[in-house]
């Protein structure tokens, strides 16, 4: 619609259109209005005011919908802002008498709601111009408050907190009333109007002191009320207010203090406050504040849940700073609410309160608090864990266990977590240890988990924490391995787990140190227990650690397990406790990965043949024999082989041959047989025995799932039956249900089963009121073997669900993975079971039993859809549409969703058009018939469902039908979940018609937007399935977009006015559905975005406390940034120059002159989410792309502002700055320490201000790889970049020009200051960095001094940066870069000075003597094959000096004599042509090598015999050596392949220049025969057969010569395409050189075989 250029509305043109149309027309009248006026001539303005007044006040009373009411009112205001305000208080009069109107019906409320709305921007944009007027419009709103209903209510107080905000503290006398009226609506039955009080109170507490004073308790007692039976969104709402207000109570904003005398309260009454929420709910006080009352019912989990937001409002509030100095007190608070008695009621309830504790704990500590202090704040979490310790009366000192025999009598408390235990027991004196004990275990798996999540977060930062004496963690966290809780133990093991993984040196140790305490404390249960768990939690972190353990800890490990096993039955007091530690440390044993696992199998196999009767006899005369203790022993033994036997499945499918499969089935056919038996024997030895019989199941499930069915397809019958009895709780009494339905159903579908929160910042809180079985209750203790698994994504550790959740979701899966596989006549059997049980079923059983069978069902038909097999006759699909269709009338939402699927998927598997026609016409039927939400909503999801599955082909016929049933029921006002679900269900159709939809787009187009102007905003859900419709038809017009038809035109111009209203929209799904939808219209049509509104938008975003609209904004400007970089960042730029402006209300942006760039690097150091992380990754690499090399500077300094943010550990000294960057290291210094210092922000006005925090170490290795992208761009943009003289004469022709090479010493510096780092990581970054800089600037001259390059003036820089990663304690990979970057900086021709080179080279000399000595230090900490990297580094770098060395002799030689002056000793000028006054002796680098030449010769002769060796194809295996090769050990082979692939080619060049030289090694003197050096393997250099010395002259060259001839041409002839051309270059010259040699050509002319293959090769 191309509207006038005029500022009023073209009523001709409204008369024109018809009467559908209007709202829209008007609605982009206001839109066009909003964008004008405030840009307009304020003189036009005042011309037009009266006319425009007119208008706008006649729309009041047209029943405007939501969005149009709400421009409306800002249009209104802004008009009498900027114009006259004669009027103003006429049209507010107008508006209270719409307000007052006692019309109540409901045509007359949009006029209402619209008055109220204009009323709200008035006050807002005008305040205290409005004078006294303000009481009686007060007044008049809160009396219409008490009569109106919900949307009435959530408009007046929305309207009320816009009156607020505009008056401030003017109008203080009327604070009370609106406090008054407010607060009792806190606990009203609508959401809506929940959140809309809590917004207000928020506005009102700014000023209205007597909130966070003498009524304090009650606005807490009034938000613990409204938080019960509360939604996500009211919990959100209310938790900012009851956190904010209780900042504010403690830290009063300095106005209101100075207005009124206040008291201040103190965080301890502040703290007590909340803490009574999260322990009692709403239920009221003790005002006393000194004990709860005893008894009364648990606290409802929505109160919890909200109290915990609360206290990270609260901490985020008052700052970083404050968290800083109070950490102690605020940890000390938050572990006393997990040790109270009413907080771990139940044992679910207990591990619900845990979560919240810990997620109060990651939220503020993680987030708001930089690297110095967290490590500050672990040292008070190793306090407080030592106190708890000393508590529980187990300090342990050294291998010491004398105190702990006493608490023997406490193991009713290890069994039970909860307190009912406690009561029943009699004696006080144990009644209070066994309490403490049950109170202990919960503060410590808190203490335990924050402390394991710091530490991995921090990574190698946090070396202090464990370094330093006082602190004292290792030590700490290791005597809680001795708790009398084994969820204690299990929460040290996995904090140990977690130091392991952040500083891999640790790993070694800290295994060695358990495998010698379980040798020790092999008579105390808990020893056995806490340190088998800490040995298997390390072995589970090794995957993470890429260095590796060394072999021989495999060894260690299943030593002390078979000894374990072996003596479990000595001593009956440590039968349980041994059995399952070794059992468990084998499991961990197999996630080391097949390399390791193959040594041990044999073993393996006869352990687990062992623990299971042999035959059916055996098996007979067991069930007889054998006590209850027996039994429980003997099932948990079989549980913990059947999970080692999972483990190995799991993590070695390489080993799987048929035959040890074949083996793996005797003692698994065993365990199917005996479940058989087991309920006999719980029937005699009691019914404690349950949950060992269930562990048994759940390890024989898992194991089963991994195994191709076909293995164990003779036990199918037994194996249904038991699948079946599990899950339709045949057994079982508790209605437990299954925790896999969500994941089962479709991701599409979270907004019908509000599975979205999963993508929330509050995730590991929200899951605990999930509707299922323990939902959100996972936890170490329910399933150890977790332990050593991988974590799950998105979790800060495995929480596996309790064993009766864990069976039953088992089963499920198991049951989907046989179905495929069973016959016909069998699925019909089980199918019209299915339906017996569920009509046997009553009441909440009958759901119970529902949902697993729905879980079953949909896992058995994704089975078939993956298997691509069909369901089955006629009989078995009547049978399983009839239980589908049953399920669709159910009234709980989430079965129907299941039924839908499963409808979708019966479609998908039976793929057959006439019972695709059947299942269609059934909802067809129902749907035009069906009066009730239930059966409404369950079809139209079916119609969904089976469009998304069948796909438009084959529900073509259908979709005319389908469409128009929908759009009908999309429009039934009288229920918005009717709508929500037909709206969804279209959204799929659209999805899956793709271009057959596009006869229908401008019809539901025409629905989407009507309904998006008049559905309440207060039903999200409505409004988040128009977002969907509205992408899923940009999707399918498509490309289409861009074009310039009158229908095309239409139809783009209503996209974007739907996303305009989702954009207005309150609800942040919705707004992140907007913009999905304007990015979707982006990619089709580009021209037709206005970017300088989105980019805006967009970057308010960012700053949003919704993770879903974070992640929505930064996905859109990844997009964007791919194709208008520079446009994005200058808009983004804009905003931040509007800050200042009047009219920024709604931006809380921290943009700087950094920009956009700044903010995202800002948000790296804050945000957790992967996929977040990852778009901002992209974000910046397309910005970096586009825009580094023309603003080098700007990029250049937000490199280094992020990495010269050190933790303070260590700092990057002056004494290797070069001269001109002496000042500014020391400057940089201080800046360090004072941006420590003003690292966060004060308590702000603004409560979402985020706090700044100095980079963190992920984000300062992100800038080091930025850098070296900029590098890479520069290069390919312009040569100018690396000449100096030329940059100078650019920059002086155009002073804005920007070259790198002026920004050298910046980049040495930013390079040096990655690679000294404390962060291991870092240090790679800037090596890498490093040797970059080194290869592009190495020959570049310097213009002041000819004959000079660049780069000599920071030799001390290089030196320095490289010096630490030599020191014996770095890891391997650190120092086989460092050798790298040595050989690059040595062979790059900079060094000028002998004793400058001569620094260098000393470290290269130190490592090649670390290479001789056999086995260095990092031997015995990482694994064989990180020594093999580190030492092929050594003698690479080497082998790349030896050429280049060779090379500038060559040089030297064929020079003229002349050029060699008698003074020039000191300097050196290795490859340039046009050499300086005085340069270096040509041959003074090769003088450096030549002392080393004996030892490296052999060492590289080696290097090539074993790199032959591992390159023969798999068939010649049996020719490799038994005991490895040179730097290899057998057990590491398959790493090692990959070092030497990357070392091999300049070795080889170095090889053949040497023996080019040396006439094949004729020139190696007698003297040098035995110099043999000694192997880290212990197996000889040579080969036998060719012991070296002994050989005659002629055999040793025919050998090297064959070796030299064969390495080279089985390279050339099978080069492999991930080689790198400098390898093929180093091979072609290494054969030239042979071939140059008169005695290889000697060699050749006798040797007539060899000549004749060398002939083949050179004309193949």
């Amino acid at each position: 619609m191309e509207l006038a250029h005029s500022l009023l509305l073209n009523e001709e043109a409204l008369a024109q259109i018809t009467e559908a149309k209007r709202p829209v027309f008007i609605f982009e009248w206001l839109r066009f209005l909003d964008k004008v006026l405030v840009a307009a001539n304020k003189v036009d303005v005042k011309e037009k005011q009266k006319k425009l007044v007119e208008q706008l006040t006649g729309l009041i009373s047209s029943a405007p919908g939501p969005p149009t009411r709400k421009l409306l009112a800002k249009n209104l205001a802004t008009l009498y802002s900027i114009g006259d305000t004669f009027t103003v208080f006429q049209t507010l009069d107008k508006c209270n008498d719409i307000i007052k109107s006692k019309d109540d019906t409901p045509t007359y409320l949009p006029t209402k709601l619209a008055a109220v709305a204009c009323v709200g921007s008035f006050y807002e944009k005008m305040g205290r111009m409005l004078g006294s007027s303000f009481p009686d419009t007060i007044t008049n709103m809160l009396k219409a408050l008490k009569t109106a209903e919900s949307q009435g209510r959530s408009e007046i107080l929305l309207s009320l907190q816009k009156v607020l905000n505009g008056l401030g503290g003017a109008a203080a006398s009327c604070h009370r009333d609106i406090y008054k009226n407010a607060r009792s609506l806190l606990t009203d039955r609508s959401m809506a109007v929940r959140c809309a009080v809590a917004k207000c109170l928020l506005e009102l507490q700014n000023e209205a002191v007597f909130m966070w004073t003498t009524e304090l308790e009650n606005v807490a007692t009034l938000c613990f009320k409204a938080l019960e039976g509360s939604n996500y969104g009211v919990r959100v709402a209310v938790s900012k207010l009851l956190g904010t207000v209780m900042a504010t109570a403690l830290m009063p904003k300095q106005a209101a203090v100075m207005r009124q005398n206040v008291k201040r309260a103190t965080l301890d009454e502040v703290l007590e406050l909340m803490a009574t929420g999260f322990l009692r709910g709403g239920s009221g006080f003790l005002k006393s504040g000194g004990e709860m009352l005893k008894g009364g019912g648990s606290v409802s989990r929505e109160v919890r849940v909200g109290v915990t937001q609360a206290y990270v409002v609260f901490v985020t509030t008052l700052g970083g700073q404050w968290l800083e100095r109070t950490f102690a007190t605020f940890l000390s608070h938050v572990l006393d609410l997990v040790s109270h008695p009413r907080a771990t009621q139940t044992h679910v309830e207990a591990v619900y309160s845990r979560r919240c504790v810990s997620f109060m704990l990651r939220s503020t500590l993680g987030g708001l608090l930089g690297e110095k202090a967290q490590i500050a704040a672990g040292k008070d979490i190793c306090q407080a864990i030592s106190k708890q310790m000393r508590a529980v009366g187990k300090e342990i000192d050294g291998g010491e266990i004398s105190r702990f025999r006493a608490l023997q009598t406490l193991t009713s408390a290890r069994r039970h977590s909860s307190a009912e235990a406690v009561v029943n027991d009699t004696s006080g004196e144990n009644k209070a240890g066994a309490a403490d004990v049950s109170a202990s275990q919960h503060v410590m798996v808190c203490a335990l988990k924050e402390l394991g999540s710091l530490v991995q977060s921090l990574s190698a930062t946090s070396s202090p924490l464990i370094q330093e004496p006082s602190i004292g963690l290792l030590e700490t966290v290791s005597s809680v391995l001795l708790h009398p809780s084994m969820a204690a133990r299990l929460a040290a093991a996995w904090c140990l787990r977690c130091v392991a993984v952040a500083l891999p040196y640790q790993l070694t140790p800290l295994l060695e140190r358990c495998a010698e305490r379980i040798n020790n404390l092999k008579s105390s249960p808990e020893a056995v227990s806490g340190y088998s768990f800490a040995m298997a939690a390390l072995l589970g972190g090794v995957h993470q650690c890429p260095l590796g353990i060394p072999h021989s800890k495999g060894k260690l490990v299943v030593s002390i397990a078979e000894d374990l096993l072996r003596t479990a039955a000595q001593n009956s007091r440590l039968s349980l406790q041994r059995t399952q530690a070794g059992w468990l440390l084998l499991g961990a044993l197999m996630s080391l990965g097949p390399s390791l696992v193959r040594y041990h199998l044999p073993k393996m196999l006869l352990l687990w043949r062992n623990v299971f009767p042999r035959s059916q006899k055996e098996m007979e005369a067991e069930k007889a024999r054998g006590d209850s203790f027996t039994w429980q022993v003997t099932l948990e033994g079989r549980a913990g082989a059947l999970c080692a036997m999972r483990s190995f499945v799991a993590h070695c499918p390489e080993l799987l041959t048929e035959d040890v499969i074949r083996r793996l089935m005797t003692p698994i056919e065993c365990a199917m047989t005996m479940m058989s038996h087991v309920p006999s024997v719980i029937k005699v030895h009691g019914t404690h025995l349950k949950a060992s019989a269930a562990m048994v199941r759940l390890r024989l499930y898992d194991i089963l799932a991994l195994l191709p069915p076909k293995t164990y397809e003779g036990s199918f019958n037994a194996l249904l039956r038991e699948l079946v009895a599990e899950f339709t709780l045949t057994d079982n009494s508790a209605n437990t249900t299954t925790s896999l339905l969500r994941s089962l159903c479709h991701y599409d579908d979270s907004v019908l089963m509000g599975s979205w929160l999963q993508e929330t910042d509050h995730k590991s809180i929200e899951d605990q009121l999930q509707p299922n079985s323990a939902s959100g209750s996972g936890a170490l203790e329910h399933d150890p073997s977790s332990i050593y698994l991988r974590v799950p994504m998105g979790e800060a550790m495995p929480g596996p669900l309790p064993l009766g959740v864990s069976v039953i979701d088992a089963s499920v899966a198991l049951f989907g993975v046989v179905f495929p596989h069973v016959s016909f006549k069998h699925r019909l059997q089980m199918l019209d079971h299915f339906a017996e049980c569920i009509k046997q079923a009553k009441g909440v059983r009958q759901q119970a039993v529902q949902l697993n069978i729905f879980t079953a069902v949909l896992s058995a038909l994704k089975g078939l859809a993956e298997n691509k097999s069909t369901l089955g006759p006629e009989e078995v699909r009547k049978s399983a549409l009839a239980l589908v269709m049953g399920a669709l009338d159910n009234p709980n939402p989430i079965l129907r969703c299941a039924a839908g699927e499963a409808l979708g998927r019966m479609a998908q598997v039976v793929a057959e058009a006439t019972f695709i026609a059947r299942m269609a016409q059934y909802s067809f039927d129902k749907l035009r018939s069906a009066r009730d939400v239930v059966s409404r909503t369950g079809h139209s999801l079916a119609l969904g469902c089976l469009h998304r599955y069948v796909g438009g082909i084959g529900s073509g016929q259908h979709l005319k039908t389908s469409v128009s049933i929908l759009l009908a029921l999309a429009q039934d006002g009288t229920s918005h979940e009717v709508q929500t679900w037909a709206l969804h269900s279209l959204a799929l159709i659209v999805d899956s018609s793709g271009p057959m939809y596009r006869g229908y787009v401008e019809p539901t187009l025409s629905l989407v937007l009507t309904l998006l102007l008049t559905v309440p905003p207060s039903h999200t859900e409505v409004h988040q399935c128009l977002g969907r419709c509205l992408g899923a038809l940009i999707t399918t017009v498509g490309p289409e977009l861009q074009g310039n038809g009158a229908t095309i035109s239409t139809i783009r111009s209503s996209c974007l006015v739907g996303c305009a209203i989702m954009q207005g929209h309150s609800d942040s799904l919705v707004q992140a559905a907007a913009i999905s939808c304007l990015q979707q219209l982006h990619m089709f049509a580009p021209r037709h975005v206005n970017l300088s509104s989105l980019v805006p938008c967009l970057c308010v975003h960012l700053c949003s406390s919704h993770l879903l609209l974070r992640r929505a904004a930064v996905a859109c400007l990844r997009q964007l940034a791919q194709r208008e970089a520079a446009e994005v960042c200058e808009y983004a730029m804009s905003l931040a120059r509007n800050k200042d402006s009047k009219d920024s209300t709604t931006v809380n942006l921290n943009i700087t002159e950094t920009g956009l760039e700044g903010v995202l690097f800002g948000m790296l150091d804050r945000e957790t989410d992967r996929k977040l992380c990852h778009d901002i990754h992209d974000t910046l690499g397309h910005m970096l792309s586009s825009l580094a090399v023309d603003k080098l500077s700007h990029w250049l300094k937000l490199c280094k502002d992020v990495l010269a943010a050190t933790t303070g550990h260590k700092t990057g000294g002056g004494v290797v700055a070069p001269v001109d960057l002496g000042k500014e290291e020391d400057d940089s210094e201080k800046q360090d320490e004072i941006d420590d210092d003003i690292m966060f922000t004060a308590l702000g006005e603004d409560n979402n201000a985020k706090p700044s925090v100095a980079p963190r170490w992920v984000t300062r290795v992100f800038a080091a790889d930025c850098l070296c992208r900029i590098i890479l761009l520069c290069e390919n943009a312009d040569k100018t970049h690396f000449d100096l003289a030329g940059a100078r004469s650019a920059k002086a022709k155009n002073p804005k020009g920007d070259l790198l090479v002026l920004h050298l010493s910046d980049l040495i510096r930013m390079a040096f200051m990655a690679a000294t780092d404390n962060s291991n990581q870092l240090r790679m970054a800037g090596l890498q960095a490093l040797e970059d800089i080194i290869k592009k600037f190495a020959s570049v001259p310097e213009p002041e001094f000819p004959g000079h390059v660049i780069l000599e003036q920071y030799q001390a820089n290089v030196g320095a940066a490289l010096r630490p990663a030599f020191s014996p304690d770095t890891p391997s990979d650190i120092t086989a870069k460092a050798c790298q970057v040595c050989s690059t900086w040595i062979g790059s021709g900079v060094v000028s000075d002998l004793n400058d080179l001569r620094r260098v080279h000393n470290l290269l000399v130190s490592s090649l003597d670390k290479v001789q000595a056999g086995k260095g230090s990092s031997s015995q900490l990482y694994s064989e094959s990180a020594t093999t990297m580190e030492k092929l580094a050594v003698l690479k770098a080497w082998a790349e000096v030896y050429v280049v060395a060779m090379k500038i002799k060559k040089e030297a030689e064929s020079r003229p004599v002349k050029e060699v002056k008698a003074g020039g000793g000191e300097e050196e000028e290795e490859e340039e042509e046009e050499v300086g006054a005085d340069i270096l002796p040509p041959d003074s680098l090769i003088m450096l090598v030549q002392p080393e030449l004996p030892s490296l010769s052999r060492l590289w002769l080696a290097v090539l015999r074993d790199y032959a060796l591992l390159t023969l194809p798999a068939e010649f295996s049996s020719q490799l050596p038994p005991d490895g090769g040179a730097f290899y050990t057998p057990e590491t082979i398959d790493t090692a392949r990959l070092h030497y692939r990357g070392s091999w080619a300049p070795v080889l060049h170095a090889v053949a220049l040497w023996l080019s030289s040396t006439s094949f090694g004729a020139g190696e003197g007698e003297e040098e025969a035995p110099a043999v050096p000694p192997q880290a393997s212990g197996a000889p250099v040579y080969p036998q057969g060719n012991s070296g010395p002994t050989q005659s002259l002629e055999d040793l060259i025919k050998d090297r010569m064959h070796l030299m001839l064969g390495v080279s041409i089985e390279f050339l002839c099978f080069p492999r395409p991930e080689e790198p051309i400098e390898h093929v270059m180093s091979c072609l010259q290494a054969l030239c050189t042979l071939l140059d040699s008169p005695c290889a050509r000697t060699h050749i002319s006798e040797d007539q075989l060899l000549g004749v293959e060398l002939t083949g090769w050179v004309q193949s």
